[in-house]
Formats: C-alpha cells, structure tokens, sequence
C-alpha cells in the first residue's frame, strides 16, 4: 500500500518537508500578542499547478518559499466545488448550505443560487471583539447589496470587486457593469486586476505600519480564474522557457507565475513594514482548478465543478514566526470552514461553538490533533443541472458522491482507490446504509435555511 500511495502520490511527501510527529514538541513563543493575521486566497488554483506540489512547468518560487518556511497541508479540502459556497464557509466557519450560500451568487436574481443569512456571525466581526482591524482586498463574491456587501458583514475596509468573475483583467466589467469598489464607492484604475489588488494590499500594509492594533487582511485574489489573461510579458516568458507548451497552459502557468509574484511583493512588504514576524500567514484556493483551462490537479480525478477528489483538493499552507515549525507537514483532513476556529483562536478568543469548522491551531503548533469527523460537500446550480442539488460525504476512506443530481450515489473507498475509479456500492450495502442517512439529516437542516433574497 505504502508503494502504491508513493506511486499515486508523488507530491505529497517532498524534498525538505518533514512530516510532523503528533508527539512534536512545538515551536511556541510564550508571548500572549494578537497576531495579524493575512488569509490569502486564490481563485480556482490547482493543487498541481504550483511547483512546490509538483508542477514541473510552472515556477512559483514566492509561495514555495512561504510553504517551506511554514506547514504544508496534504490534506486540505475546499468546502466547495465553485466559489461563493467556500467563501462563505471561509467566512462563517459553517457549511455552506446552512448559512444559504448552496450555489454561486449572482448579480441575476434567475441564475443566482445563494444569499448569505444576515444572522450569520462572520469572522470579521468575531476578530473585531478582539480589537483587530479587519479588511477585505480583492474579490467579494457574497452578495451586491445591503446587507451583503463585506462593510455590512463586519470588514472596516473593503477595496475590490463585489462580483464574481471579471470579464477582462484589466476593464474589470462584470456583464458589462463596472463592480470595483472602495468601501461603498465606485474606484478602478486600468491595471491588471492581480497588480491592482497587490498595490491596493501594499498601500494597506502601510498604513497599518507602527499601530498597536492588529489586522486581520483577507486578500482574496481574483487569479487564476477565467478569463485566463496573463500580462504579454509573462505570457512571452513562459513560451520561451517551455517550447512545445500549448498556448492553453501557457496563459494559465504565466497567470499563476504572475500571481506568485505579485504574492512575493506582499510578503517582501510585510517584511519592511516590521510585520512578517508577527503575521499569520495562509495560503490556499477556493476550489480545484478548471480543466477546461488547462489547470492539474496532482494525481487526483477531475477539476473544478466536480465532486472528485480534484474539484474539492486545495493547496495549503500557512507560516507562523515562532510558532510554526519551517519545513513541516500534516496529513490532517481539513476544510476551508476550519480557518473560522483556527484564526478566531489564534487571535486569542474562544471558539464559537455553533460553528462546523475545527480550529487547527493545535496543528499548526506542531501538537497532536486528530479529526474524526464526517465531511460534506455540496453544490446547487443551474445548466446543466436545473437548480438542483448534488452532494459528496466522506466518512473515514469511505467517499459517497454524484456528479450531478441525476446520476445514483457512487462509493469509493479512497484509501484501496485513490482515483476514485472503481465503485463499490453494490458490494457494500451496509456501508450506504450507514450514510445515506447522514447526508439526509444534512440535507434536512440545510432545508430551514432561506438562500434567496427576501420578496
């Protein structure tokens, strides 16, 4: 078994990661100070669309350095196949479907499958009890209106795109509207949205220099989502160094080489700024990566929109001075929802307990943690699937998913099937019958939430 992970997995263990003993003694500074805290998150990223887990065409030397000075996750899944619903479980540290965003917000109301609950508690508005100054750069994804925009749900400053994705990089119209914002104002200037966002970060960092109160920034890249449009200097450099490149990876590898630059100025920022010593940094992608965008997924099956292993997979990785051992690694399952806990302890205050998501501090601290807990994924959509729901639960290695609401549930065991390519559901009755009703009591709470605007 162990030959054959090694052969599915090449990128899971690499060169100059250590994996952590759950006996490890951690790193831990004994100062009580309220870290910053910088969540960066990325647009339909790949997990095997970075070199430091595995990509061998695409160079990403500004997040392999921030993962090799921190802790690498695995493990790590997004609570969603598309964007809105991980964003709001990012945000809420619930399940998507239980504070209303099943689907993708949109800005028409017919094609829009989601809306956000106003009861909901958002981390920002957690970590201002905490004292912090809590912004929102780049894009929002949650809602085009009051109560809905990110002023409204607890982020002192906001700069960036209401909506979801952008027609062009550089006109940064929606269906023909422009939606940059600075706070409730209409603000835009004709850059790269990836260079945009980054000086919109460097001129908050600066602001923030020298003040006692710390800041939670949520830089929420709209890259490398479609329309995939690299700057022509980083489109050209790409087809240089790799000849025979299909001029469809070549756009998405030159976005992403751009991104991990942009990346690379905003940690050499914290770093001037006196900051990076006292930052918690994480870094990971709201879904898997487009195939049809010519984005990888490592080893795993399908992309983006898929219930298979590669449309929930994500990089992660997060860098603590003094607290997170450099070089390490978990295996930890996560999900995005976890962050919600994670950051709301580490900024010293108690952790909700009507959320789903688990703080991983313990983890990042190089402590012993273990999670036995069944994981639920869900997606609502219009074409092709006409506003119904589909689902994936894991429970243990065992994998119960469809990939649309018309198909009968498949069983993967993910520990003997990996790939996800043999279905065992006629020869494993009493394992459906132990989850079926574990995903309908999921379904059935989910039911009492609205995730529609109010008529």
């Amino acid at each position: 078994m162990k030959s054959l992970l090694k052969r599915l997995f090449p990128v899971l263990m690499l060169p100059g990661l250590a994996a952590i003993p759950f006996s490890a003694t951690p790193p831990v500074s004994s100062k009580a100070d309220r870290p910053n805290l910088l969540f960066i998150l990325t647009d339909d990223l790949g997990i095997g669309d970075l070199s430091g887990y595995g990509a061998t065409d695409c160079r990403t030397p500004h997040l392999d350095s921030l993962m090799r000075a921190g802790l690498r996750f695995s493990n790590a899944y997004a609570n969603s196949t598309v964007c809105s619903p991980t964003r709001a479980s990012l945000l809420t540290g619930r399940y998507p479907d239980l504070v209303g965003v099943p689907g993708v917000i949109r800005d028409n109301p017919a094609d829009s499958w989601g809306y956000l609950d106003p009861r909901a508690r958002t981390l920002p508005q957690t970590l201002k009890k905490a004292g912090y100054h809590t912004a929102l750069i780049g894009k929002w994804h949650l809602g085009l209106e009051a109560p809905n925009r990110p002023n409204d749900r607890g982020f002192d400053h906001f700069h960036g795109f209401l909506n979801d994705m952008m027609d062009d990089y550089k006109t940064h119209l929606r269906n023909g509207k422009p939606w940059m914002r600075l706070n409730q104002k209409p603000d835009d200037r004709p850059l790269h949205a990836t260079d945009l966002f980054t000086d919109w970060t460097l001129d908050y960092l600066r602001t923030r220099k020298g003040q006692k109160a710390p800041f939670f920034l949520y830089l929420a890249y709209n890259a490398p989502h479609s329309i995939v449009q690299p700057p022509a200097e980083w489109l050209e450099k790409v087809k240089r160094r790799q000849p025979g490149i299909t001029e469809k990876r070549a756009k998405l590898v030159a976005l992403i080489e751009h991104l991990d630059d942009r990346i690379g100025r905003v940690m050499q920022a914290l770093r001037a700024n006196g900051q990076a010593d006292r930052t918690l940094v994480v870094f990971t992608s709201d879904n898997g990566g487009a195939l049809n965008e010519g984005s990888l997924n490592g080893p795993w099956r399908g992309g983006k929109q898929d219930m298979f292993e590669g449309g929930i997979r994500v990089p992660a990785f997060a860098g603590w001075a003094g607290q997170i051992r450099p070089g390490s690694q978990t295996a930890l399952r996560t999900m995005t929802m976890d962050w919600f806990a994670t950051l709301v302890e580490a900024a010293g205050l108690p952790v909700p307990a009507d959320i789903d998501g688990v703080s991983l501090l313990p983890t990042l601290r190089g402590q012993n943690q273990t999670l036995d807990r069944t994981l639920i994924w869900v997606r609502r959509e219009s074409s092709p699937y006409d506003g119904q729901d589909y689902y994936a639960l894991r429970k243990g290695d065992w994998k119960l998913m469809q990939n649309t609401p018309f198909e009968p549930y498949a069983l993967y065991h993910l520990a003997d099937d990996p790939h996800e390519d043999r279905n065992v559901r006629a020869a494993n009755g009493p394992v459906i019958r132990e989850l079926i009703p574990l995903l309908r009591e999921h379904v059935r709470k989910a039911g009492a939430v609205p995730w529609q605007k109010p008529q």
